[in-house]
C-alpha cells in the first residue's frame, strides 16, 4: 500500500479536535434547553403546589404567606364538609357533569354517524351550519338561552344545568370526522344480514369509534366540570350550585381576613382531584386518540 499523503494526515489531525467541541456545544445547548423547560414547568406547577400546601395550613399560616405548613392540618378536608354545604356542591358537579358527558356521547355520536354515513338533502348545509356555531361565543347566546330556560321553569333545576350542554357542535364534528373513516363494507355486510340501523350503530359503529368517544368524554368532562358562568346564573340556591360556583360563594361569605382560605384551598384541591385522576388513568388512550384524529379523512 502507498503512503498516506501528509496533507491528508494533517487534515485528519485538524478535524479531530473539532468533533469533541461540537459535541460539547450540543450538550450545553440541550442543557440550557432542558433548564428552560424545567423553569417554565416550575412556574406553571407552582400555583397548584401552593394550593395543596395551603390546604394543609391553618388560617393564620395562609394569611402570613407561609409556603409550607408547620404541622399538616388534615382536618381541613373534613371541616370543609362540616362547615359548608361542600358535599352538595360536589354531588351536583358529579350529577351535572356525568349527565352532560353521557348525553354528548349519545347525541353527538348519532349526529356524527348520520352526517358521515347517510346521504340526504341539505347534508352539507347542515354540517356547515354546525361548524359555524362553533365560532359563536357562549356569552352571545347566554341571555336568549337564559330566557328560554326561565320560560320552561328550569331555573334552579338539574334540567336547566344539563340541557343547554347535552350536545355540542365540536362533539358532532369530532364524531363525524372519525366515523367517516369507518369502512362502509362493515355496515353493508350487517345490512345484508338483516341488521337494522340502530343495531348497526350500537353493535358495530360505537365499538369501532371507542377512541373518539373516549376523547370526547374527556374533553366534555373537563369543560363542564370547570364550568362557572352558566351555573352561576342558572342556579341561585345552594341546592343546585356546582363546585366552581360554590367555592366562589364561600369566598364571598366573608372579608379578606375572615374568609376561611385554608378550607377553600382544601375544597379547591378536592375539586381539581377528579381531573388529575382522569388524566393519569386515561393519558395513554387520550394521546393515542388525539394523534389518530389528526389524520382523519373528511
Amino acid at each position: 500500500m502507498g503512503a498516506v499523503p501528509l496533507t491528508t494526515q494533517l487534515g485528519d489531525e485538524n478535524r479531530a479536535p473539532g468533533r469533541p467541541a461540537t459535541r460539547a456545544r450540543r450538550r450545553w445547548g440541550l442543557a440550557w434547553r432542558h433548564s428552560g423547560l424545567l423553569a417554565l414547568a416550575a412556574v406553571l406547577v407552582a400555583p397548584g403546589m401552593w394550593m395543596v400546601s395551603a390546604s394543609l395550613m391553618t388560617q393564620a399560616e395562609v394569611l402570613s404567606g407561609a409556603i409550607l405548613p408547620a404541622v399538616p392540618q388534615w382536618r381541613n378536608y373534613v371541616d370543609i364538609f362540616d362547615r359548608f354545604p361542600f358535599g352538595v356542591f360536589f354531588r351536583n358537579s358529579v350529577l351535572v357533569t356525568g349527565s352532560v358527558v353521557l348525553l354528548n356521547l349519545l347525541f353527538c355520536s348519532m349526529a356524527g354517524y348520520a352526517l358521515a354515513k347517510f346521504n340526504f338533502l341539505g347534508k352539507r348545509l347542515v354540517f356547515a351550519f354546525i361548524l359555524t356555531t362553533i365560532m359563536i361565543p357562549f356569552t352571545v347566546i347566554a341571555i336568549p338561552l337564559y330566557l328560554v330556560v326561565h320560560q320552561l321553569g328550569w331555573i334552579n333545576s338539574y334540567q336547566g344545568l344539563v340541557a343547554p350542554f347535552a350536545v355540542s357542535a365540536f362533539g358532532i364534528f369530532l364524531m363525524r370526522q372519525f366515523m367517516a373513516s369507518i369502512r362502509d363494507e362493515y355496515l353493508d355486510a350487517a345490512r345484508v344480514d338483516g341488521a337494522g340501523e340502530l343495531r348497526i350503530f350500537f353493535v358495530i359503529v360505537l365499538p369501532l369509534a371507542r377512541p373518539a368517544l373516549m376523547t370526547l368524554a374527556i374533553l366534555v368532562f373537563i369543560t363542564n366540570w370547570d364550568e362557572f358562568f352558566w351555573p352561576l346564573i342558572a342556579a341561585t340556591s345552594d341546592e343546585y350550585r356546582t363546585l366552581p360556583v360554590g367555592l366562589a360563594k364561600l369566598q364571598e361569605a366573608g372579608t379578606s381576613s375572615s374568609t376561611q382560605w385554608h378550607l377553600i384551598m382544601a375544597g379547591a384541591t378536592i375539586a381539581v382531584l377528579p381531573i388529575f385522576v382522569l388524566f393519569l388513568a386515561f393519558r395513554r388512550q387520550f394521546m393515542q386518540a388525539t394523534s389518530g384524529l389528526a389524520g382523519l379523512n373528511e
